[in-house]
């Protein structure tokens, strides 16, 4: 995990950058900003979390725990979808209502 980290969304519109199919932000002020235009144009959805690095070690350990437990909840979800039997406005309603939960 060392070299896991938070990445900018123009690292991934350099020539070579990987291709993804879904996109979900977590920022909690991503949601008030215009998205970029992501190459290839993945599904995109906003799953933003509380922010993380406010308050005493404790406070910040526990929120991460709460954040981390969120993540997991919603990634579950996610690929827990029947793909291929939702059309691509279904997917993208139920990929926003998984950032509601």
């Amino acid at each position: 995990m060392d070299r896991l980290r938070s990445k900018g969304w123009d690292e991934f519109a350099a020539p070579g950058a990987p291709s993804m199919d879904f996109v979900f932000t977590v920022c909690g002020n991503a949601a008030k900003e215009t998205c970029p235009i992501w190459p290839g144009q993945p599904m995109s959805a906003h799953w933003g979390i509380p922010d993380l690095a406010a308050g005493p070690e404790a406070v910040r350990r526990a929120a991460f725990a709460g954040s981390m437990r969120l993540l997991i909840n919603r990634m579950s979800i996610f690929v827990s979808l029947p793909m291929e039997g939702l059309d691509r406005l279904s997917l993208q309603k139920r990929l926003d209502e998984i950032g509601g939960t």
